[in-house]
């Protein structure tokens, strides 16, 4: 009975002060925007969060490098059921953090050809990882698990991104390259 007032109490001062509080801000909705993401073009929102003010110099770089780089960025990505981020891949490491939300996959095919799926989320005894590292020049793309709503994480990346060292990859070209990865290469690539 007092569970059942005290509803009848908040919803009458919510509705006095025009506050909805019961809208569930676990939405992909309520992230997007709240946090003002942005379509990325690999699929999916993100907003730059942090882009060091410093600069590495291009002569300290690898050669991979065209030009100088931020020591660091980061972003929050969000990527919802239904929806990919498309294999690519950037020149620098780059590190995922699980934030909100439901289980994320992400595939990874390294340059030598070793496939692995790191499953990023908050289930560490099913096997799950709160952070993980996509290795510079590895190709990868990511998914929402089967039954997962939508994923909230960040990528921070060092030295920081640049648009002009990601590539968005070719599924032929891909395909060429590793044909024993045919079947996630054609899930996971747009034409």
């Amino acid at each position: 009975m007092e569970y059942k007032i005290s509803l009848l109490i908040i919803a009458k001062v919510a509705h006095l002060y025009k506050i909805n509080v019961f809208v569930n801000p676990m939405t992909a909705e309520y992230f997007i925007n709240c946090l003002h993401l942005q379509p990325h073009p690999e699929g999916g929102f993100f907003g730059e969060t942090y882009r060091a003010g410093e600069t590495i110099p291009a002569n300290a770089l690898p050669a991979r490098f065209a030009g100088a780089r931020n020591f660091s960025t980061a972003i929050y990505y969000l990527l919802q059921q239904g929806d990919f981020s498309a294999f690519h891949r950037i020149q620098s490491d780059e590190c995922w953090h699980f934030y909100a939300g439901d289980t994320l996959l992400i595939h990874v095919i390294e340059e030598d050809g070793k496939y692995y799926c790191i499953q990023l989320g908050s289930n560490i005894a099913a096997g799950e990882t709160l952070q993980c590292i996509v290795p510079a020049t590895a190709w990868f793309a990511a998914e929402p698990a089967p039954g997962s709503a939508f994923t909230l994480t960040g990528c921070t990346v060092a030295p920081g991104f640049d648009f002009s060292d990601f590539e968005m990859a070719e599924r032929k070209a891909l395909l060429d390259i590793y044909p024993q990865h045919s079947g996630i290469i054609n899930r996971f690539s747009r034409e």
